[in-house]
């Protein structure tokens, strides 16, 4: 009996009786349980073909596990007991829910802000083992944070290569390079596996395993879900999530995510790149919106929002329901509980499902690459600085064509971008800045939120480029974007590169920019030329916002 519990009410409900019946007469649990390439259309069926691996992980990456732990035991008998991670989007998310989890330490770099670089640098390197995960070995990002460790280790008298472990795809160009760099381990992950399902491979055991995670009982809680997850029943739980999610009718293509005491931190973050990531592509997809308990979205439902509450095993499922019925029906919201490996599986059951009913390849992200494209393109070039077109107190302003007419503040030029949202858009800020370091630019999301009466995502840059960047570019066009940037007190060279993390993560941003313009939505760019100030001051812009009138 699996340990996940669920419900569902509104147009939720409604739509896994329309769909959960086809679902089950066309067998769709049981052939993605065999692996089935043609379950998403003949288009998709090549590619499919190479991305079901995810499926019996529970079972292939077995013997990971017992390689896992004698290197954590071999290098905690060295005296080495802190693992940083050098990874994005399906290579650091996953590991970073599962070790947040456990409650142990992993300090995830994802980033490529030099204050951020630097701070994990700067601490307890003595000490410290590189995890490098790239599926393709070729990430910019993750090749950077690389380069910049290894000469710290061996700048501080540390052999670098007894202090380096690689997570790559077998064959990929780090595979090859790490194993002639004689790399304290190499760890190959399942090529048959994309990045944002790969939380039960490789990429993310190895980072976890080392840090301590009990990582053979994450498996045998996924290996619990499969069989469960694999039945063709009405009453299978990945099916009536994935019919909740892509089933309503008109769609409700915002699902807010709210954490209302899951246990398991940070899981809407994961489950944001894989839902977006695999589902926002040709016009179409499902954005989904991590909030906090209270948020404006919950308040107010919008005819185009699902909520999706995620809540400890008390609180869903047969113990919240009175004859057959939901206890306190909120709206049209789905409610979801269950241990963490179980979850990891049933989302990326859920995910596929909805994908089938989209008419959408959950396997491909055909748009991601137009960002990194931008930013060669920038780094080879490296153009002049684009003038600022406003600078109001500590931050310069840079829009669209038009957004900044008649605007000479910033609050002006927030309210004029706000202006632009349609009434099915939703607001994205992203903020090119260290995450750990600036926690409290998280706090815009609600009153940004409270001012559009929209739906508002919080991305961190370049870490989102990873995952909702693809819903961005291949979703529907309805999006306005706040991108904020900074100066840095001190940028970090990276090793026989010719540009500094600081040049590259503004690389990053200006070429994701010049994406989202070129497809025709609104950017609103707020550079912080102090940060300490800056923010402060967009702090207070954002809370002078009044609700657009007639919103």
């Amino acid at each position: 009996m699996s340990s996940l519990g669920f419900q569902a009410t509104g147009a939720a409900l409604a739509a896994i009786e329309a769909h959960v019946p086809t679902l089950v007469a066309d067998r769709v649990a049981s052939r993605i349980a065999a692996k089935d390439a043609t379950l998403w259309g003949p288009d998709a069926e090549a590619e499919a073909s190479v991305r079901l691996g995810w499926v019996e992980l529970a079972e292939t990456s077995r013997p990971l596990v017992e390689r896992i732990l004698a290197l954590r035991d071999e290098l905690r008998a060295e005296g080495v007991d802190r693992v940083v991670l050098a990874g994005m989007g399906g290579s650091s998310l996953a590991p970073e829910v599962i070790a947040a989890t456990a409650d142990v330490e992993l300090v995830v770099l994802d980033s490529t802000d030099p204050e951020m670089v630097g701070n994990a640098l700067g601490d307890r390197l003595a000490t410290s083992v590189l995890v490098v995960s790239s599926k393709s070995g070729s990430t910019v990002e993750t090749d950077s944070q690389r380069r910049v460790f290894e000469q710290a280790f061996g700048d501080a008298g540390l052999d670098p290569a007894r202090r380096i472990v690689v997570v790559t795809d077998p064959g990929s160009p780090m595979d090859a390079a790490s194993r002639e760099a004689g790399y304290r381990a190499v760890f190959n992950a399942d090529p048959n596996v994309g990045g944002r399902y790969s939380a039960l491979t490789a990429f993310g055991l190895v980072p976890t395993g080392l840090a301590g995670v009990d990582i053979a009982a994450l498996l045998d809680e996924a290996e619990e879900a499969a069989e469960f997850l694999a039945d063709d029943d009405e009453d299978n739980i990945g099916l009536c999530l994935g019919a909740a999610l892509a089933g309503t009718s008109p769609l409700r293509d915002k699902l807010v995510f709210v954490d209302e005491g899951s246990g398991i931190v940070g899981f809407a973050d994961w489950a944001e790149q894989l839902i977006a990531e695999s589902t926002g592509k040709h016009g179409t997809g499902l954005l989904p919106v991590v909030a906090e308990p209270g948020a404006p979205e919950t308040v107010a439902q919008a005819d185009d929002v699902l909520l999706v509450r995620l809540v400890s095993d008390s609180d869903s499922g047969a113990e919240a329901e009175t004859d057959g019925r939901p206890a306190a029906p909120l709206g049209h919201e789905v409610c979801v509980s269950g241990s963490l490996g179980s979850q990891l599986l049933l989302w990326e059951y859920a995910t596929v499902v909805a994908s089938r009913i989209l008419g959408i390849n959950p396997f491909d992200q055909p748009d991601v690459e137009a960002a990194k494209n931008a930013t060669r393109g920038l780094l080879d070039a490296t153009p002049e600085a684009e003038p600022a077109q406003l600078v109001d107190g500590s931050i310069e302003l840079r829009a669209t064509d038009g957004l900044l007419d008649g605007v000479t503040t910033v609050a002006d030029a927030l309210r004029a971008a706000l202006a632009l949202l349609p009434d099915n858009g939703y607001v994205s800020i992203q903020a090119y800045l260290d995450r750990l370091g600036h926690r409290e630019l998280e706090d815009l999301r609600p009153r940004v939120a409270a001012a559009a009466g929209r739906p508002t995502t919080f991305g961190w840059g370049p870490r989102f480029l990873h995952s909702t960047g693809q819903f961005h570019k291949g979703g529907p066009r309805v999006g306005v974007y706040l991108q904020i940037t900074a100066d840095s007190a001190a940028d970090l060279t990276i090793p026989d590169r010719p540009f500094t993390f600081g040049e590259l993560i503004a690389a990053q941003a200006a070429g994701d920019a010049q994406v989202l313009a070129d497809l025709g939505r609104p950017v609103l760019r707020l550079h912080l030329i102090d940060r300490a100030r800056g923010i402060a001051q967009l702090r207070d812009a954002v809370a002078s916002l009044e609700r657009p009138a007639g919103a």
